[in-house]
């Protein structure tokens, strides 16, 4: 379970960052940056905290509603066009550094993977870090109930791909949707273009 126990070692202010949307076949790549205040946060809230697949929706709703009242956040995303112009890995990157823009001065940054990206502070890269620590599981939060509002206000707009349920991602139904209606301006190009022809 993820603990505060990087977060205290490090001292100062220290966000979470995590992202949420890096395979997806349309959308934005969204991330979360999360500075838990480590004072006035419940104990409660801090074992519930956990990585975002593992939680299920209304839980995390339920949390993030929580988190805003014991935690800064940031959220930042990188739109299609972003993520078609320079590649995944850099629109993610993009994405993090808009949100830990929004939270004015930190000391430090937790980023979830074994990439650093570039951030006016000192980054840590941590392997699997949503399941061990608990600012970057709060981030994983965040990001993947922002990110599933957005596929389901896009979803009533673009019916017919499954948004609402697959939220971008290539399930079976959403790719056989492609082959059908073709792509939306929220699809990635350069993600469907590598999609075999006998998937769709």
């Amino acid at each position: 379970m993820p603990t505060l126990s990087l977060e205290r070692q490090l001292g100062g202010r220290v966000a979470g960052i995590d992202e949420v949307g890096r395979g997806s076949l349309a959308g934005p790549v969204i991330a979360a940056a999360v500075v838990l205040n480590v004072a006035s946060l419940p104990m409660q809230l801090l074992a519930d905290i956990d990585d975002s697949k593992r939680l299920r929706p209304q839980k995390r709703e339920a949390l993030l509603t929580s988190l805003t009242a014991c935690a800064d956040i940031g959220i930042g995303h990188a739109d299609v066009a972003e993520i078609d112009a320079h590649n995944i890995l850099q629109a993610t990157f993009l994405a993090m550094a808009r949100a830990i823009g929004m939270l004015g001065v930190v000391d430090s940054a937790i980023v979830d993977g074994k990439y650093a990206p570039s951030l006016p502070c000192s980054v840590i890269p941590l392997v699997k870090g949503d399941s061990c620590a608990a600012s970057i599981a709060a981030a994983s939060i965040v990001a993947k109930v922002t990110r599933d509002r957005l596929m389901r206000r896009m979803a009533a707009v673009h019916p017919g791909y499954g948004w609402e349920t697959n939220v971008g991602y290539g399930t079976t139904s959403h790719l056989k949707a492609i082959n059908k209606l073709g792509l939306t301006p929220h699809h990635r190009r350069s993600f469907c273009q590598r999609i075999p022809a006998r998937q769709i």
